[in-house]
């Protein structure tokens, strides 16, 4: 393990330190609760132990505040044992009020010592296995089984981040969505499992082309989700004019470029995509306006022949009103 070791004592330091390392675990030490603090944050330890008297910040705030840390984290706990010559109850409540797991005398027998190290030891292992197994959980929460982008419910949390954000910092805010040609059509020829694999080379070629813009600077945070069925969207935070017509080109052309044969789309005869983009200058009002307006284009892009993009560039989204949000409902099912 490693271990983050707060004592003021040279002394004691020195000699546990010596005792630690005997049985291969790492020490770091601090001298206060105030630097505990600091060599926390930087060295992620597997385990603390503290001193509770010491000068500049003792080690129940340390503790205290450690948990506060943790408390911004998902999964965050690190064990806490003082170290004490004096294990009173009042001591031995305080410590666990403070956020502490354990008591141990600086002068614990070798034996004692070093079974405690061993619990420390299995529970820093299964911390990191339950910790791997909640990111993997995580990603499963937020990404889409398909085409391992993100999904709808992941979309939504971070367009709303970046909504508020924008709105906060007056900057430009985009939405595109992108809607395969004539899907329906694939899988009636081709069946259900090729559509399937249709749609991950589609959704891999849209989130490859927004991520060399992002590596290029010409964006920065812009992001691809599966919007729904054959239906994807991309959010792009403070994009220019030009980077944003470039953007929705780009998507256009490298779909078709990907040359996907497609039998019943038209004339083309290949997997094609229709886009849809608005870009707001000051984002105000809701964010579901923006969608919809997007929505709105991409209908357009499907009533002027597929194949294409279709955009507006609005100095404020309004909300639709009835009769246009019909024709958003009808250009989602088209």
């Amino acid at each position: 393990m490693k271990i983050l070791l707060v004592d003021d004592a040279s002394s004691v330091v020195k000699v546990m330190t010596a005792r630690l390392n005997s049985y291969g675990h790492d020490v770091v030490y601090a001298v206060n609760g105030a630097d505990a603090l600091e060599k926390f944050a930087a060295n992620c330890p597997d385990l603390v132990l503290m001193d509770i008297e010491m000068p500049v910040m003792n080690g129940f705030e340390s503790a205290s505040r450690i948990r506060a840390i943790e408390a911004t984290q998902q999964w965050a706990w690190t064990p806490i044992i003082f170290l004490t010559s004096s294990d009173t109850v009042d001591n031995l409540v305080t410590a666990i009020e403070a956020g502490g797991d354990d008591f141990m005398s600086k002068f614990v027998p070798e034996p004692v010592l070093h079974a405690k190290m061993k619990a420390m030891g299995r529970i820093a292992t299964l911390r990191q296995r339950l910790s791997v197994a909640n990111q993997k959980l995580q990603s499963l929460a937020d990404h889409d089984g398909l085409t391992g982008l993100f999904n709808r419910r992941s979309l939504d949390m971070q367009a709303d981040l970046l909504w508020a954000q924008a709105q906060y910092q007056s900057h430009a805010f985009a939405v595109v969505m992108v809607d395969v040609d004539n899907f329906k059509k694939y899988n009636d020829r081709y069946g259900h499992l090729a559509g399937d694999d249709c749609l991950r080379q589609v959704a891999q070629c849209i989130e490859e082309t927004v991520h060399k813009f992002n590596v290029n600077g010409m964006t920065s945070g812009a992001f691809v989700a599966r919007y729904g069925g054959e239906e994807f969207a991309v959010v792009v935070p403070n994009p220019t004019v030009l980077t944003f017509k470039k953007l929705l080109t780009s998507i256009v052309e490298n779909i078709r470029l990907q040359n996907i044969e497609h039998l019943d789309n038209a004339d083309w005869r290949i997997v094609t995509v229709s886009v849809g983009g608005v870009r707001c200058e000051k984002p105000e009002g809701e964010l579901l306006d923006v969608f919809a307006l997007a929505d709105q284009q991409l209908f357009i892009a499907k009533k002027n022949g597929r194949n294409r993009f279709e955009c507006t560039m609005n100095k404020v989204v309004k909300p639709l009103d009835s009769t246009l949000a019909a024709e958003v409902v009808h250009g989602k099912q088209a």
